[in-house]
């Protein structure tokens, strides 16, 4: 890469969009500031408790572990469990490599259930304009982050609407850059939608209903990105703390977190590396912070979108970037991607978000050794 390419990346990704004299005033005025920067590590236990009702047959449950090696702003720790029983073991999915602790009980077992406890250190991560990173794919890793998968299609409307958004861009930071703009405009977050969503980006596209949440949006802006031929990749996981920025509606407000599971999103560009980007928590940010239904050009909306294109602020863990999860020891269907804890009682899966058919709790607490 030239170094005038180089900095026409540092310019694009500070950039924003133009706005009026007075959307500025008030963003000085009362915005919260939101620009995550790489700081002191924080180390966090998480405690996912697992409870399988008492039915004939035998059973088993997967529990996604942290595993993910964020480069400087993820470091996955020591994952133990309690399990009476049950034969555990970690285990790991043949294709894609997601980690997860598989647990298995025969048919006469009463009490089937399962503590699993995790340590992990993360810290905020933000793209250094000023210092190139001259790590590359590899051919295999480029190969990964580029392909189809069966809910992420790289052709077809996919293609043909990835080609109209980065038409005309000069370079591939400015085709990341174009997407991440087209998806905070064009979609918005549904509260309807059960869990994260599906990522069923086809769909959504022929159909024109451009909603959803995590899993639906963040998955959009990976599928029109390596149909633009840019590796990017979903990451999947759960937020772990609150916001520091003060954004309620961007952490995870009380101990339990059973139901804070976010999926964020990646995209590499050349002299950079992997790039965070997290257009889903924009359109998050418009529905849900306080007092709620906000404006695209309201100044939380605008610093969220500002931030979130470079930056993460990392009070939240990742599990996996696995697409088309085949859980071991299972013969039932295969996952679009494992962000939850999954379980099957006499070889029928069970609803991981019917509460009544299957309980887990997800527990986190910040912790000082």
């Amino acid at each position: 890469m030239h170094r005038r390419d180089f900095l026409k990346q540092a310019v694009l990704l500070g950039a924003t969009a133009v706005l009026p004299s007075r959307a500025f005033a008030e963003s000085a005025a009362a915005a919260a500031t939101f620009a995550p920067q790489p700081g002191p590590w924080r180390s966090f236990e998480v405690v996912t408790s697992l409870e399988l009702p008492r039915a004939a047959g035998t059973a088993q449950a997967w529990i996604p572990i942290p595993a993910f090696h964020g480069e400087d702003w993820m470091r996955p720790g020591e994952t133990t469990w309690t399990s009476g029983p049950a034969k555990v073991a970690q285990v790991r999915d043949a294709t894609s490599g997601a980690a997860m602790l598989h647990a298995t009980w025969d048919a006469t077992t009463d009490v089937r259930s399962l503590a699993v406890t995790s340590r992990i250190a993360t810290r905020d991560r933000a793209v250094r304009r000023d210092r190139r990173n001259r790590a590359d794919l590899t051919p295999s890793e480029r190969k990964r982050y580029t392909s189809a998968s069966s809910l992420l299609p790289t052709d077809g409307i996919v293609k043909t609407t990835s080609d109209k958004i980065v038409a005309g861009a000069a370079s591939d930071l400015d085709r990341a850059r174009r997407i991440y703009e087209w998806i905070v405009d064009n979609t918005f977050r549904d509260p309807k939608t059960r869990g994260c969503g599906t990522g069923d980006i086809a769909t959504m596209l022929e159909t024109g209903n451009l909603s959803g949440k995590c899993a639906d949006l963040n998955a959009l802006y990976v599928g029109l990105a390596r149909a633009a031929g840019l590796p990017a990749r979903d990451v999947y996981g759960v937020r772990v703390a609150k916001s520091n920025f003060g954004y309620k509606s961007l952490g995870a407000n009380a101990a339990v977190v059973s139901k804070a599971q976010h999926c964020r999103a990646e995209v590499f560009v050349g002299g950079l590396g992997w790039v965070p980007v997290d257009p889903a928590d924009v359109r998050k940010v418009v529905l849900e912070e306080p007092p709620g239904k906000l404006a695209l050009d309201d100044p939380k909306v605008l610093a969220a979108r500002k931030a979130l294109f470079g930056a993460w602020e990392t009070n939240w863990l990742a599990y996996n970037d696995a697409h088309d999860v085949a859980l071991p020891g299972s013969s039932g269907p295969v996952l679009p991607f494992l962000m939850y804890p999954q379980a099957e009682i006499a070889g029928r899966r069970i609803d991981g978000l019917d509460a009544d058919a299957f309980r887990y709790t997800i527990t986190a607490r910040e912790v000082t050794a």
